[in-house]
């Protein structure tokens, strides 16, 4: 396959504030309730996995849908080029609503982690159609804030997300955080199909624009990346790191990401990933802090809960209320970020204090303890959660700064694939890391019964009623010292993070006309720009 040239047509629509209002108020809950359907679930694991009798792979209720997010998160900017933002948006928000429907009704295990992959299929598309719809409504001096408020509902679902689960669960059981979820995702896709108004795509046949996409680059993306991680996270659970299978899964993904890699490079027509970006050292260095980013928040919003529930015997509200520290100044920070960009126009310092904040808190996190006192704990998730609304939003801004705008759409759907691709990796990771930390450090002294339990199902806490002070005080230890494991994991990633911010110039965002259109008309390979008039 050659390169060929396919023209990008520009879907930007500048409203004005009273209809920007109504549909940024809409997207905002779109990304609302993903993420309520995402991280409510990491409380109810262990009581999921008991009703399902899967307690040992229940972890893949989250993974599954982390990988499915991550392998199809790349054909969302270049499909929603050519067939439309709206179209793709309502498509994934009702797709949503069908999966959650189903994964209420799942009788077992390998069912459930099926829906919820297909969940992540939609939950990625939600969440990269809303970013690109706000930088479509928006100009770039005004973007920071409202992408700043729109993360702000990060926060916020991941907050109440947590409470709807524990809540219901109580209530009429794990399936009604599902079905709680289906119907707002088909209502707010119903009302955007209303409200939202139309792109500038002109009318050609569906075959024509069917006839743009990348598939080949859609195969070895989707199929290199689930057959990559799905033995990184079963790992010593489900998959001998020895074995024939692993082995011949890591090695043909591999092959299949690096057969990407050169077909978006050299031979797609209209590339899914725009690798030739990666050529500005900013874009490179970001794109890989996202990636580093991933690993660490998705596997601290599950891990954070089996910690209080495991380590300091709380409950499943208590370890609900243990996130607040977290996500709420998450919500609030990312919104004063977005309102300090548009008025300083700059996003250097906000990134650079982002950083910083999450490399300290990481390190502190690294001394949690079951003594560790509990005004400490919650200084320091306090801290964190500042950081991560510092940084998450602030970062897609400062991505867009650096790339023409008719890549708008891919950078944040590359920017949306790392993360989200380091957020799979990093909980089969986390995972891997806990249970052979627990399995290493399971006591000697405690009954041959609960070993073998705790073996078997790492994310349930056994009853230790018939244990004595001490055999309690050993068990319990082991938790703690699985999840310091983790702990270290999540310090080292942050660090990292913290030295490429060296490659990451602010170039501020001011752009006049004449850039615009500079930028609209570079040769990049594999398209060029069209700016139609609305």
């Amino acid at each position: 396959m050659t390169q060929s040239k396919y023209i990008i047509h520009d879907q930007s629509v500048v409203l004005d504030r009273q209809r920007l209002l109504v549909v940024f108020g809409l997207l905002s809950i779109a990304l609302l309730i993903t993420y309520i359907d995402q991280q409510s679930i990491g409380v109810v694991l262990p009581t999921i996995g008991n009703e399902l009798n899967s307690s040992s792979t229940i972890v893949w209720a989250g993974t599954s849908s982390m990988i499915a997010n991550t392998a199809f998160q790349t054909l969302y900017g270049r499909v929603s080029d050519i067939l439309g933002r709206k179209v793709i948006m309502i498509t994934s928000l009702c797709l949503l609503g069908v999966a959650d429907l189903l994964c209420g009704f799942a009788k077992s295990g390998p069912q459930l982690y099926a829906y919820r992959g297909i969940a992540g299929v939609a939950n990625g598309g939600i969440m990269a159609l809303s970013m690109m719809i706000v930088s479509d409504i928006t100009t770039l001096e005004t973007r920071g804030k409202y992408q700043g408020i729109l993360g702000s509902f990060v926060g916020l679902g991941s907050t109440i997300g947590p409470f709807i689960a524990t809540g219901v669960t109580r209530s009429v059981g794990w399936q009604g955080t599902f079905y709680f979820v289906s119907p707002l995702a088909v209502l707010v896709g119903v009302l955007l199909f209303f409200l939202l108004p139309p792109q500038a795509i002109p009318k050609e046949r569906l075959k024509t624009k069917l006839g743009r996409i990348d598939y080949l680059g859609i195969f070895f993306s989707s199929i290199g990346t689930i057959l990559l991680l799905v033995p990184i996270s079963g790992v010593k659970t489900q998959f001998n790191p020895d074995s024939a299978m692993f082995i011949s899964m890591i090695t043909l993904g591999s092959i299949l990401l690096v057969l990407f890699i050169l077909h978006e490079w050299k031979w797609a027509g209209l590339p899914i990933f725009p690798f030739h970006l990666m050529k500005n050292p900013a874009l490179a260095a970001m794109m890989a802090q996202n990636f580093l980013i991933g690993i660490v928040y998705f596997s601290l919003l599950y891990f954070l809960p089996i910690f209080f529930q495991a380590a300091r015997q709380a409950s499943l509200l208590d370890s609900a209320l243990l996130l607040i520290p977290l996500v709420v100044p998450q919500s609030i920070s990312s919104a004063l970020a977005g309102i300090y960009m548009s008025h300083k126009k700059r996003y250097g310092e906000v990134i650079w204090l982002g950083y910083v904040l999450w490399v300290v808190s990481s390190a502190v996190q690294c001394l949690f303890s079951r003594t560790f006192p509990l005004a400490g704990i919650i200084v320091v998730l306090a801290i964190e959660g500042t950081a991560v609304g510092l940084i998450f939003q602030p970062t897609l801004v400062a991505a867009q700064a650096h790339s023409p705008k008719k890549d708008r759409a891919v950078v944040i759907g590359a920017r949306n694939f790392t993360r989200a691709f380091g957020g799979a990796a990093g909980l089969a990771i986390a995972s891997a890391i806990y249970s052979n930390s627990l399995v290493n450090h399971i006591p000697t002294g405690i009954p041959t019964a609960i070993a073998v339990n705790m073996k078997s199902s790492i994310f349930v806490i056994p009853d230790v009623s018939d244990l004595s002070d001490r055999q309690k005080n050993l068990l319990f230890d082991a938790y703690v010292d699985a999840a310091r494991s983790v702990f270290y994991m999540w310090a080292g990633a942050m660090g990292l993070c913290l030295l490429l911010m060296v490659f990451v110039n602010d170039k501020g965002l001011t752009r006049n006309e004449e850039t615009e259109k500079d930028e609209q008309n570079d040769s990049v390979p594999g398209s060029e720009s069209l700016t139609s008039k609305v």
